[in-house]
């Protein structure tokens, strides 16, 4: 089942030459997808498209279910002055509504998402006194509060060292592979995400132009 669908989009910022050029692509229920391009290839802008943050005026998006969404880190999200768990519960709150409590059911969630993701005994702590790994751990759990379907990353291990870099990985993978977490992430980190991700698509000048194995990526491999 296809979880989420793209069909001839094109998009462009007011009165610019499209970024996005007729993509038509789909993620299908359990994927791990890895979107990679140069920087200005259009891949962030896909991902606000199907968020819904850029307004789609040609082609079409269909998802089904509720997204996830785990930005690229800023300076204040780093030093943002809030709780892991006041950070993760705030992912259970539905984008359409404005509500100032949560419920028992959303307080379950999100202690079972920070036991799951081994925060819960930290939940305390404010997030600017953690490390960058501990951050985007925190970031990844709001995220998976937010849906138990699919989640979209946007450079989730930039500025890490080595050795987190691959904890994430290895953590993405475990939510996939062992929670049928659906994972749609961009990444420059080509050699190491496609070590982890089922597929890749690549993006060149707004386009399409590979849509492939993750095995497959870089063996001169013919596009689907």
């Amino acid at each position: 089942m296809n979880v989420i669908d793209i069909k001839n989009l094109s998009f462009g910022y007011f009165s610019e030459h499209d970024v996005l050029k007729n993509v038509n692509m789909q993620v299908k229920e359990g994927d791990f997808l890895c979107i990679v391009g140069e920087n200005g290839s259009g891949k962030s802008t896909l991902i606000k498209c199907i968020l819904g943050l850029n307004k789609v005026t040609k082609g079409e998006i269909n998802v089904n279910g509720r997204i996830g969404y785990l930005p690229q880190m800023t300076e204040v999200q780093n030093n943002f002055p809030a709780t892991i768990e006041e950070i993760v519960l705030s992912g259970t709150l539905p984008d359409n509504i404005k509500r100032i409590f949560y419920t028992k059911e959303d307080k379950q969630k999100a202690k079972e998402t920070m036991e799951k993701l081994q925060l819960y005994e930290m939940r305390k702590k404010c997030f600017y006194e953690l490390s960058g790994g501990q951050k985007q751990r925190v970031l990844i759990a709001r995220s998976l509060c937010a849906t138990d379907k699919i989640i979209l990353l946007d450079e989730p291990v930039n500025g890490l060292d080595p050795k987190i870099v691959i904890e994430i990985y290895e953590l993405l993978q475990k939510l996939n592979r062992e929670h049928g977490i659906t994972i749609v992430m961009v990444s420059h980190d080509v050699e190491r995400a496609v070590q982890y991700a089922t597929r890749v698509i690549e993006i060149k000048n707004g386009q399409v132009t590979k849509d492939i194995a993750a095995s497959e990526y870089g063996t001169g491999g013919a596009s689907k």
